[in-house]
């Protein structure tokens, strides 16, 4: 396949479904946000539910028997629903694009940093929808969507490149494999990674301060339940990413005639897997659950942002020609 085999039409439209996500997903913060900053905690609304329940004088006529008449549910509720509405939009149309460049190309359609990236970012969102989709979770989306639209605006600005057929290199059937695998585990320890530092913040002295940051964080789920979400969503990461860093190198035996040679690619991603092993087993040892785990959970996923853009961009080595896995 050579550049004149690729649509460019439908590579157009691909580009068109990328810009058109990012600014669906800013606006779904920008909602979300106003939900999270301007909403009454979880506390004063229970106590109002209880005094209208108590005092209020209700028309029976107008009353429907067995449904009990939800009055806290405000203008920042619906503007909150809108948001997870329009994250929802932006997570169809990141899919739109990661499809049709793949259809344009006529190849799997994460050859390079800037499908890899997309895609990796998709696998956050997805694995976020699927982890948040409770009401009371949403206010974490505010959280999740900041790292995920950093990761796109690096993507489309600075390492975006045109629907291509990939280098002879990579033109293996180990590329969907192990790309796709690495990219649904970084995607998931996003989420986990999120959970955590918001499990740090609600258990440091920020959340008793009377100011508006200790009052947003008053108005996320409770600390336990942050841990619970970043400990099982890393339960779920942890094998995904080994078995992908496992693909890679059996891809490298057959490429480079070495299944292992401590490339600083590979040498970051062992570490990082090494850093989340520790994770999980402090989260299971008495002494070690609660802030030290947490702070483990941190360090490896800096470590997962390190080798996703410093070792694919900054130094040299066996994965500098392809930018990916």
């Amino acid at each position: 396949m050579n550049s004149t085999d690729i649509d460019i039409e439908l590579a157009r439209y691909s580009d068109w479904a990328f810009t058109s996500s990012v600014l669906v997903l800013v606006l779904a913060l920008l909602l979300l946000a106003v939900e999270l900053a301007y909403s009454r905690s979880r506390k004063v609304e229970a106590r109002e539910l209880v005094s209208a329940g108590a005092g209020s004088a209700v028309d029976p006529a107008s009353a429907t028997p067995g449904i009990v008449v939800d009055s806290s549910r405000t203008v920042d509720e619906r503007i909150g629903r809108a948001g997870v509405a329009l994250a929802y939009a932006g997570i169809v149309l990141l899919a739109a694009c990661i499809v049709l460049r793949g259809l344009a190309t006529a190849r799997v359609p994460w050859g390079n940093m800037y499908e890899f990236i997309n895609l990796t970012c998709f696998s956050g969102l997805v694995a976020a929808a699927v982890v948040l989709r409770r009401p009371q979770y949403r206010g974490l989306w505010v959280f999740v969507l900041p790292p995920v639209l950093i990761l796109l605006t690096v993507s489309g600005k600075w390492l975006y490149t045109h629907a291509a057929p990939v280098m002879p290199a990579l033109q293996s059937y180990w590329l969907p494999i192990h790309v796709s695998v690495v990219s649904l585990g970084s995607g998931v320890f996003l989420v986990a990674g999120v959970a955590s530092v918001l499990f740090l913040l609600k258990m440091s002295s920020f959340a008793q301060r009377d100011n508006g940051f200790g009052r947003m964080l008053s108005r996320l789920p409770d600390a336990q339940l942050l841990d619970r979400i970043a400990y099982r969503t890393t339960i779920f990461a942890f094998p995904v990413f080994g078995f992908g860093v496992i693909f890679g190198a059996i891809w490298a035996e057959e490429a480079w005639g070495r299944y292992w040679g401590w490339d600083p690619k590979e040498t970051v991603s062992f570490i990082a897997w090494v850093v989340y092993a520790a994770y999980l087993h402090a989260r299971s040892t008495a002494g070690w659950r609660d802030k030290k785990a947490a702070w483990i959970n941190v360090v490896g996923f800096i470590a997962m942002i390190f080798n996703l853009f410093f070792i694919n961009l900054v130094t040299v080595g066996l994965h500098s020609y392809a930018g990916v896995g």
